[in-house]
């Protein structure tokens, strides 16, 4: 348990605070009609190459999502192409814009494992079109738990649209990890907001 105060982080790694939140029940919502010009659509198979292009477009860049970077294509296939996750992608013109990825692994329950857009599409409405669809696929498998979490490394809108659909925090954690700008993984201007912090 941390004590009150101020801990310091080591060099070449990022922190953050996670808030875990969970769904018991599934809320009802009224359908939605996509706004013009997207669709949400199941992508099966999808290419590896395609899913790190979107995810790094939708959170790599802005907000230092790293994890599924990090995996090469037999780790990153194996989960992708599991019966058990689920992926929408958010289309316009033919162009991936947003992703929704349901992860029902773990019996009985549902992982809301990436949920995001692109920047240009907040505002537009896709997001609540999204999380409609998200909520209502979550609980059409026999589940009695539908979950997610998010940091303070995201975007300062998603905590609240996630309590604004249902989700209730139930817990928060400090998560530490190598910062991937200094690996490589992503390029040293992704996350603008976070400086980065090393030792020579």
């Amino acid at each position: 348990m941390l004590k009150d105060g101020y801990h310091d982080i080591p060099a070449g790694k990022i922190a953050a605070i996670v808030t875990h939140l969970e769904m018991r029940e599934q809320v009802m919502m009224r359908p939605l009609i996509a706004p013009e010009g997207l669709t949400l659509e199941t992508v099966k198979q999808p290419d590896c190459e395609w899913y790190r292009d979107l995810f790094m477009r939708i959170g790599g860049q802005d907000w230092l999502w790293f994890s599924r970077l990090e995996l090469d294509d037999a780790a990153l296939g194996a989960i992708l192409n599991d019966p058990d996750v689920e992926l929408y992608a958010l289309m316009q013109d033919g162009v991936a814009q947003g992703m929704v990825e349901l992860n029902f692994r773990q019996p009985d329950e549902c992982e809301l494992a990436f949920f995001g857009l692109t920047a240009q599409m907040i505002g537009q409405g896709a997001g609540r079109l999204m999380m409609t669809h998200a909520i209502a696929r979550a609980w059409a498998r026999p589940i009695s738990r539908f979950h997610l979490h998010t940091c303070t490394l995201d975007s300062p809108q998603a905590l609240g649209f996630y309590q604004r659909f249902g989700f209730v925090a139930y817990r928060r954690q400090v998560e530490i990890a190598d910062d991937p700008r200094l690996s490589g993984g992503l390029p040293r201007d992704a996350g603008a907001h976070v400086p980065i912090l090393w030792q020579d």
